[in-house]
């Protein structure tokens, strides 16, 4: 896979949101948020259960359209974007769907090589071969020929990122990619992630609910609770009292050891 990076990286706006508000119903989900993520970000979004990360996230992608306000991807109007392979997504708790669906880890990877193909387009080698390196560097392919449901949470979740990068994308959003899996594979797969954003220069955003962990991995952190509570470096999130804004109490943060 290509590396992304150059010397405007840092600079570069890749994901734009202007004033948006969403409603399901009667019902504000999301009011007035703005915020721009620069090309290469790494960013993590937090907040209580019911706050608005999973559909600040759709309405980035589109998935959703918002009330009011606008959503911009490298410019363009997310809604007029004709193009989207360039985007990867991991829905929330992708890898504990489909799981007797009678797939091979390669075919499943391989499905995420279409946006880029067409559907009814035959892979070429170069195809082939982006699909041979996703399974690599998401460290799937020693099992690539074994059916999903065989699969551990952790091996799934890794599957479904490595649909993902075959399709070669610029930017990446996960939400909570980490559910289901236990606090070892939980920090691996953030180590991951930091090293396909590094290494790819890849822009990521995931939602999680482990504080500790966005904070440790990540460049910048969104803190989402209805309105955009703050947006911050992760040196700054235990600073000026974002999480009692946040959650509406006092966080205390929570050390993970490992023998």
């Amino acid at each position: 896979m290509p590396i992304r990076k150059s010397a405007n990286s840092n600079t570069d706006p890749c994901i734009e949101v202007s004033g948006v508000h969403f409603k399901y119903g009667d019902i504000t989900v999301l009011e007035n948020i703005s915020f721009t993520v620069k090309k290469g970000e790494y960013v993590g979004i937090i907040g209580p259960n019911g706050g608005g990360k999973t559909t600040l996230l759709k309405v980035i992608l589109g998935l959703l359209k918002p009330s009011k306000g606008t959503i911009k991807i490298h410019g363009q109007k997310v809604d007029e974007l004709r193009d989207r392979s360039f985007i990867g997504y991991v829905p929330q708790r992708a890898s504990q769907s489909n799981t007797d669906f009678p797939a091979t880890v390669e075919e499943i990877v391989a499905s995420g090589r279409t946006p880029r193909t067409g559907f009814l387009n035959h892979f070429t080698a170069h195809d082939r071969e982006k699909i041979d390196e996703a399974m690599k560097i998401a460290d799937v392919t020693g099992f690539k020929d074994k059916l999903i449901g065989e699969l551990s949470g952790g091996q799934r979740q890794r599957v479904y990122i490595a649909r993902a990068l075959a399709g070669d994308p610029e930017i990446l959003f996960l939400d909570e990619p980490t559910v289901a899996i236990d606090v070892t594979q939980s920090n691996k797969f953030y180590e991951f992630l930091q090293e396909i954003n590094k290494k790819m220069g890849i822009t990521i955003m995931f939602i999680s609910h482990d504080i500790e962990c966005v904070a440790k991995e990540v460049s910048s952190v969104l803190c989402v609770n209805k309105h955009l509570v703050c947006h911050t470096s992760t040196k700054d999130l235990y600073k000026e009292g974002h999480l009692e804004k946040l959650y509406g109490k006092q966080i205390t943060p929570v050390h993970h050891h490992h023998e």
